[in-house]
């Protein structure tokens, strides 16, 4: 029939054009692994793709989010002032000087001195530590996690929290929408919030009739609190049980380990400073009456008091603020390198300084978890193994059933971050994080103790145990390694 024929040219012009425009737009901004994973999709599954594409495409906040990140990060310069260490260039390594110039010219928060710093890896005793220092409040609180549950290992936070309100100290909370409704406490978590008092909103809210949306699985991954701005804490850790009260995790009998820090000193002001600016964002509503500024917090006068600078991150910035601090601490190391991360999916950057810090002759190993909650992620990681351990990476498996998903990383005897960013695509370009840079062998040695108890946990994964992993699975990690670049 002469009807198919036009049909079928039809259908080739189509395609034709489909694979034309998406090899002019999709390359446009994208670093090549990220734009060669979408012209894949797209070339080999056309339909699926622009729908993929067109509901996930977009890796940026809308730019009425980006301009107020702007916009608040220039009244966090101009409120800084006299906020900078007061410790003598001199006295550090050159490196490690342009490193905090970097951060602060990103974020506009500056590194401080004079803090004190405790590790928390003990799941409820976290809890109740954020839970007695809120018993102590006297002006305000600031919570926000990625996921708040209202369950028996929280109730005791949230029992702190109504007190709180009941002696009439203001209490905020923010958390993720999308995080947060999928547990399945949500409403009687709500309810709870309501009840008590807590004056708390979402972030990154998906309501398009009220106007509120941007590409769906760009979330606020955040974990922190503030007290009175004199008390901080911040980590891996969301405010929920240790199985995130899911079934199917109670079934498998999970359980995640994290790790926290309580931070008292000037720093304590940067914490804050984030939770004042995704209020502002997610409400509109300025809290000046509730920033402090950093020196006027009290600073230790302590011999081992700590240089400390906040770094948040995510799709409201220009650049990969996380991503650029962990690349240039690793290529700063000079001895050692230690990485904990849960969800380890790293870019070419990444794999790029881990491994050229093995040809350097440092000591590089890799704490991540023997099983995985997230099965493409589980396998993306696995994909790794090979060239890591081939590079000289020693990789030590947290053992089940335990989800090892504490974030934090130790550079040679006295530098260490801790926060919430994993070491993956997702952390890098499409949740919002914060991390905690440290300056201090104190600190990097009561990292060490927790570094090693993951050792004594777990055990080392070799090269020749790799090599013999039967090929389905290692298809499935090659497979989902190319999904991963899909950002």
């Amino acid at each position: 029939m002469p009807d198919s024929g036009w049909w079928w040219a039809l259908g080739a012009a189509v395609t034709l054009a489909i694979n034309i425009t998406a090899l002019i737009v999709i390359p446009r901004g994208r670093k090549p692994t990220a734009a060669m994973a979408w012209l894949l999709l797209i070339l080999l599954l056309p339909v699926v793709g622009i729908l993929f594409f067109l509901l996930i495409g977009t890796y940026r906040l809308p730019q009425k989010r980006r301009d107020e990140q702007s916009r608040i990060d220039a009244l966090i310069r101009a409120m800084v002032g006299s906020a900078r260490i007061t410790t003598t260039d001199a006295a550090w390594p050159r490196w490690f000087q342009r490193v905090v110039q970097q951060n602060e010219t990103l974020t506009g928060l500056p590194a401080v001195g004079g803090n004190d710093a405790e590790l928390i890896g003990d799941y409820q005793a976290s809890i109740d530590a954020m839970a007695a220092a809120i018993d102590r409040a006297t002006a305000f609180v600031h919570v926000e996690f990625y996921i708040v549950a209202f369950d028996a290992t929280t109730k005791g936070f949230f029992g702190a929290m109504e007190r709180a309100v009941g002696r009439g100290v203001t209490v905020r909370l923010l958390t993720d929408y999308v995080a947060t409704r999928r547990v399945s406490v949500c409403a009687e978590t709500l309810a709870e919030l309501d009840r008590i008092g807590v004056q708390w909103e979402w972030m990154l809210p998906v309501q398009p009739l009220k106007g509120k949306y941007q590409r769906p699985d760009l979330r606020n991954h955040r974990k922190l609190v503030v007290v009175d701005g004199l008390i901080a804490f911040m980590g891996s850790q969301n405010l929920i049980d240790r199985s995130y009260d899911s079934p199917k995790n109670i079934a498998r009998g999970l359980m995640w380990q994290e790790l926290m820090t309580r931070l008292t000193g000037p720093v304590v002001a940067s914490v804050n400073t984030i939770f004042l600016s995704d209020w502002l964002i997610e409400t509109g509503e300025t809290l000046l009456q509730e920033h402090l500024a950093a020196e006027s917090v009290p600073a230790s006068t302590s011999p081992g008091a700590l240089l400390c600078q906040v770094v948040p991150s995510g799709p409201g910035y220009e650049s990969e603020n996380n991503l650029r601090l962990f690349l240039s601490l690793i290529y700063g190391a000079t001895e050692r390198v230690i990485l904990t991360s849960p969800y380890f999916v790293p870019d070419e950057a990444m794999v790029y300084a881990i491994t050229t810090a093995c040809q350097r002759g440092l000591e590089v190993q890799l704490f991540v978890s023997e099983i995985g909650d997230q099965g493409l992620v589980y396998h993306a990681q696995r994909s790794y193994y090979e060239t890591l351990l081939e590079a000289g990476v020693r990789i030590f498996l947290y053992p089940a059933p335990y989800i090892l998903h504490s974030k934090h990383f130790s550079i040679d005897d006295d530098l260490a971050v801790i926060g919430s960013s994993n070491m993956d695509i997702r952390s890098f370009s499409l949740n919002m994080e914060s991390s905690l840079l440290v300056r201090g062998s104190s600190f990097v040695a009561a990292m060490r103790e927790v570094e090693q108890g993951y050792r004594d946990a777990g055990r080392e994964l070799t090269l020749d145990e790799w090599r013999r992993e039967p090929r389905k699975a290692t298809f499935l990690d090659g497979l989902a390694r190319l999904t991963s670049a899909v950002n």
